[in-house]
């Protein structure tokens, strides 16, 4: 009998931190490696966030706080979500846990049984499906085509929903794909959701601020208020405010959840960093001019990749609504032969062929649920993605 836990055997490591911890081997053996897998913004933490982690040092904030959050977040995270989303909560409903992942785990660990059912959109963020895995539940994968922009219809919804569905989750814009739900579109699935009162809305919004032309994002308990007793508004500072390293995520939504995440967390890491809670404060309160300015520069990046990538024989890329992905097909790709002689049977073999020939990482797309694609993370300098698509382009002129 093996030493190690049968819920352990569900699970796979991740595969974004795969191959990110690849690229970084690579490179520390000299290895020319440009890595396009990472999921973070490759600015810095704005100067008002770090002065206010180094005055929360100073000043002696540094001992445990309250498991789920201090005060003081709580109540920019209620002012963020009735200023962005014109949601209204109380303290009592906020969670703040170690990043968007903890507040994940939590919630999915306070409230699924043995053979409980997670609708789970593909492509997907690698994570959902063992987090649901992990928690005891069963994940259920609808799968959106690029033919749909990579969204979820209304009748997919419908068809996936069982007496077992506990939860939906639902991730606008997307991570690997940068789609995003216009209001329309995640009015069609409310409706649905509206039919079905046992099942419960898991929203990631971690990318809410990072959209680009005239995209407006949403949330769904912003669009069907029916569905605010039933909803985890999850988000966090991660993304918008480049304070991945920070590790801050939070949720708001109903008190007995909010309890009963908190009763995870208590006997887990408890509360997160103090100096990092501080640091989200103001990253909330304080000004937000630089998101447009970000923006700006990832648009500009979005624009320059999806082209060199639409250039690449073999390759077709969506333009996508947000995030700072994009998610190409590699169709025209599968079945030949690259010039090392790797066979591209599948885009884990596209991948490993490119990093392997050509020095670009990037993360195959069987990890995210839908294949033959893969995900670029352009979160990275112009100089490193021109190149990058460069070599991209190269790889797909050799295979034969």
């Amino acid at each position: 009998m093996s030493f190690l836990s049968t819920s352990l055997a569900r699970v796979k490591p991740s595969p974004t931190i795969a191959v990110t911890n690849k690229a970084r081997e690579l490179k520390a053996a000299g290895k020319d490696v440009i890595g396009l897998g990472a999921g973070e913004p490759d600015f810095d933490t704005p100067e008002n966030v770090k002065a206010a982690a180094k005055a929360a040092i100073d000043a002696g904030k540094t001992k445990y706080t309250a498991v789920d959050g201090i005060p003081e977040l709580k109540e920019a995270i209620c002012a963020k979500f009735k200023r962005d989303n014109g949601l209204d909560y109380t303290p009592e409903q906020v969670s703040v846990g170690t990043g968007g992942k903890q507040i994940l785990i939590n919630a999915l660990m306070a409230t699924l049984n043995p053979g409980d059912e997670v609708i789970i959109p593909a492509p997907y963020w690698v994570s959902y499906p063992d987090m649901v895995l992990l928690a005891g539940g069963e994940p259920v994968i609808a799968e959106a085509s690029m033919q749909t922009g990579f969204k979820l219809t209304a009748d997919q919804l419908e068809a996936a929903i069982t007496p077992k569905t506990k939860w939906f989750i639902f991730n606008s814009p997307s991570n690997p794909t940068g789609a995003g739900y216009t209001h329309a579109e995640l009015k069609e699935l409310t409706d649905v959701l509206l039919r079905h009162p046992h099942v419960w809305v898991m929203t990631d919004d971690m990318y809410e601020h990072l959209v680009y032309g005239d995209f407006e994002f949403c949330t769904p308990a912003q669009v069907e208020p029916k569905l605010y007793d039933r909803t985890l508004t999850c988000n966090g500072v991660s993304k918008a405010y480049a304070m991945t390293g920070w590790r801050i995520g939070y949720a708001a939504g109903p008190k007995d959840l909010i309890a009963a995440m908190r009763k995870i967390q208590s006997q887990s890491t408890s509360n997160p960093c103090s100096i990092s809670q501080w640091a989200a404060v103001e990253a909330l309160n304080g000004t937000q001019d630089y998101i447009p300015t970000n923006n700006a520069t990832f648009q500009r990046r979005r624009d320059m990749v999806v082209d060199m990538l639409n250039a690449a024989e073999g390759i077709s890329c969506p333009m996508p609504e947000g995030a700072f992905y994009v998610y190409p097909s590699i169709a025209g790709c599968i079945g030949k032969t690259s010039a090392g002689g790797a066979k591209i049977s599948d885009d884990e073999a596209f991948a490993t062929a490119l990093l392997e020939e050509k020095g670009v990482a990037v993360v195959f797309g069987a990890a995210f649920g839908l294949s033959p694609n893969f995900r670029v993370s352009y979160a990275t300098s112009d100089e490193a993605l021109k190149e990058a698509c460069t070599r991209i382009q190269d790889f797909c002129a050799s295979l034969s």
